[in-house]
């Protein structure tokens, strides 16, 4: 079977990982801290904080950047639902804003519209969907008057950069960025996330949060007089267990060391898919071909035109499996999710989301997806389609 995704792990990898087990640390040693400064380096920002998840990193953002009761946090209704109940988990309420149907991010004009309908919102949290960053400067431009805090769901988006130049993470848009080291992203730790920042004392709340509410680095204590002792450390704040390990760290920085190579394959077979879609009736990538410049391409999405086609999206993903290629659904609109519903959520609210959950379908992109492979893809979505 070919998958939709898969992550790809050379001897180097397994080298830093058989390093770590071979040392002194397994968790909270230096390999997290030199993960961390690579990181921050690689993106372009101050500050990066690792921890167990990107779930995690949004949960820790949400609770850094003040969401709690009363506040709303505003996100894409196309995401993965950690995007949205990250404001749930902090204590708040949750709002959507509808998505461009040519970008597949979130709409300014909607976010601008859910900001008016929604007085109490404090956070934004744009989803660079597939990738592809969102139009970060209209997005900050209307946070900032509406004196709302951005904070980036870049879980697809490592290695893609703004139309500035910037890398995505920089924070050059926002307060926080937070990214996601799942095995199908595009780079693995396992598991894991990062949060960047530029903002010093959002960092130091992220260190102590990740990590209970304790801080025995440089914070000043409440105690100052107890700290001459030498087993003294303060929980200062309701925190997790929301640490990496040193053995996660250790494969990420191996990792982090050949994204530019993983990005330039993945827009490679971008290019040949948008070379050869052109020949199939009915199916249109579902991001704009600009997006070559800027887009970190986890995921390649077509959508189906079902008023051209025979056959309806399941039936187009049981014929591929056939042919043994995996396609995926990225995602079902977050408020036609049971929970949401309950929460009073009408998915009709959002056209543009549900229009594209009906039409698009994630086809196979990773590093090690041969041109063979493509070709072979595309000849069968022809086959079945045409």
């Amino acid at each position: 079977m070919i998958p939709y995704g898969k992550h790809y792990i050379d001897e180097e990898d397994i080298q830093a990982v058989v390093n770590v087990l071979r040392g002194g640390y397994l968790t909270q040693g230096p390999a997290i801290a030199e993960f961390e400064n690579v990181f921050s380096n690689y993106v372009g920002a101050k500050y990066a904080v690792a921890v167990s998840s990107c779930t995690a990193g949004l949960h820790l953002a949400a609770l850094a950047a003040g969401i709690g009761r009363g506040d709303t946090l505003i996100t894409s209704p196309i995401t993965f639902v950690a995007s949205a109940n990250s404001g749930l988990y902090a204590g708040g309420n949750v709002a959507f804003a509808d998505i461009d149907p040519t970008t597949i991010n979130m709409d300014p004009a909607a976010l601008a519209s859910s900001l008016y309908d929604n007085p109490t919102a404090k956070v934004v949290v744009p989803v660079h969907f597939a990738g592809l960053p969102c139009n970060m400067h209209a997005i900050k431009s209307i946070c900032d008057r509406a004196g709302a805090i951005v904070v980036e769901d870049a879980a697809h988006a490592l290695g893609a950069t703004y139309t500035n130049g910037q890398r995505v993470g920089s924070c050059c848009y926002s307060l926080m960025t937070v990214f996601s080291l799942h095995p199908v992203k595009a780079i693995a730790a396992g598991e894991g996330g990062v949060i960047t920042t530029n903002d010093e004392a959002t960092y130091r709340i992220l260190l102590r949060l990740r990590s209970h509410g304790i801080n025995k680095l440089d914070d000043s204590f409440v105690f100052p007089s107890e700290a001459k002792d030498p087993w003294y450390y303060e929980m200062q704040d309701l925190g997790y267990h929301y640490r990496i390990t040193d053995i996660q760290a250790a494969l990420a920085t191996s990792q982090l060391s050949k994204l530019d190579n993983f990005i330039a394959r993945r827009r490679e077979i971008a290019a040949r898919y948008y070379d050869s879609m052109a020949e199939i009736k009915g199916l249109v990538p579902a991001q704009p071909r600009e997006s070559l410049l800027h887009s970190a391409y986890h995921l390649f999405v077509v959508r189906i035109n079902l008023s051209v086609l025979k056959i309806d999206k399941a039936e187009l993903m049981n014929k591929l499996r056939k042919f043994g290629i995996l396609s995926q659904v990225h995602y079902i609109p977050v408020p036609m999710q049971p929970y949401y519903r309950q929460l009073g959520f009408d998915f009709n609210r959002y056209p543009n989301s549900l229009a594209y959950y009906q039409e698009g379908l994630s086809i196979p992109i990773y590093f090690s997806l041969t041109n063979s492979e493509v070709s072979y893809i595309v000849n069968s979505l022809s086959k079945i389609i045409n």
